[in-house]
């Protein structure tokens, strides 16, 4: 059997050996089991973020379905231990409901918990490093089980300690502290704050906030629905570019050069000074419209210039001859160099190499 149907892009071929772990034992034993036998490993939860090759994998995929979630309260904070298998949006909805305030703003991403401290998930100004408080995992080096603290994850833009050293950590559980009350954190993003007729650094009830979100998600084609292919796809593909000062100057100046005297390159300063930039405005402007088509069925999304997608029957390599094709675009048009957001699996990611 394929892996397609355990990813959102419904690609990717055969593995060579497959379990579903469905508690934490099982899943550390599955591990352990693949490492002694020098076998291949792939550890698989919601499939969200990944690009399996057509030719599948050749070594043991592990399926993450464990549950769970731990309540402790104390400190002004309701802290929350999720086991890494449980579905993240359907976590989300039960704190919302719950009226503790976080990760309102995250409703809607697709995948498990276990992933979104790998990549730092966030979105419409908020990340899981604002409230993630300790991830256990099996260190595979150490053959044992740890528990890292939020300082110990490395968490920054996208990123953390676990996408520094791949395949070392097996998240097993998240554990997220959370705030009482119905009413969101502070909202920052400046589409969610108009969705919801708040001010800027203003707060709106948390149900309130799931819902705009839900719908500013669903416009862009960034809710699954498996009757609308533009959710076929991994979210956004490529991360925003974050520039020094100097790069990010030289990329204005030839915004202006190539656009004209009114183009306005997004610009969101960084804590470190550094400017991240929007890729999505980068892509557009190098000439990729929504829908563009690549190879075969495979297209950039219709809702959102940021999603590749699956239109029905791409294969795996129609899906990156298009990612590479708008990367090498955007290169050759403004000299920035996109890095994309899943994981590649069976392949590498090489803009240069034309597929051919």
């Amino acid at each position: 059997m394929t892996l397609a149907p355990h990813t959102t892009l419904r690609l990717g071929g055969p593995a060579a050996r497959e379990v579903t772990v469905t508690d934490e034992n099982a899943l550390v034993h599955a591990v352990a089991e693949a490492d002694d036998a020098g076998e291949p490993l792939l550890l698989l939860g919601g499939g969200s973020n990944v690009v399996i090759a057509d030719e599948g994998f050749p070594g043991l995929v592990v399926l993450i379905r464990t549950t769970g979630i731990e309540r402790v309260e104390g400190g002004g904070k309701v802290v929350l231990t999720v086991a890494a298998g449980e579905d993240w949006d359907g976590f989300v909805a039960r704190v919302v409901a719950d009226g503790l305030a976080g990760v309102e703003a995250l409703s809607g991403i697709p995948g498990s918990v276990g992933a979104t401290p790998i990549q730092n998930v966030g979105a419409y100004g908020q990340d899981v490093a604002e409230t993630i408080v300790r991830v256990r995992a099996y260190d595979r080096h150490e053959r044992a089980v740890v528990a890292l603290d939020a300082a110990d994850c490395g968490f920054g833009y996208r990123h953390s300690r676990f996408k520094d050293e791949p395949g070392r950590f097996v998240v097993l559980d998240v554990s997220f502290a959370l705030d009482r009350g119905g009413l969101s954190r502070p909202l920052r993003y400046v589409e969610l704050t108009r969705a919801l007729d708040v001010p800027i650094g203003g707060a709106a009830p948390l149900a309130d906030v799931r819902a705009a979100v839900l719908r500013l998600r669903a416009a862009k084609g960034m809710v699954l629905d498996a009757a609308d292919h533009d959710t076929w796809s991994a979210g956004s593909f490529f991360t925003n570019p974050i520039l020094d000062p100097e790069d990010f100057a030289a990329l204005d100046a030839r915004v202006l050069e190539q656009l004209g005297p009114d183009a306005r390159l997004p610009r969101y300063p960084e804590p470190d000074g550094r400017l991240k930039t929007s890729a999505a405005w980068l892509i557009e402007r190098a000439g990729f419209a929504k829908g563009h088509p690549g190879r075969g069925p495979a297209t950039i999304s219709a809702k959102h210039t940021l999603a590749l997608t699956n239109r029905g029957d791409a294969t795996t390599a129609d899906l990156v001859a298009l990612a590479r094709e708008v990367a090498a675009g955007v290169r050759a048009a403004y000299g920035v160099a996109l890095v994309p957001e899943p994981v590649f699996v069976g392949h590498d990611w090489d803009p240069d190499d034309d597929g051919g």
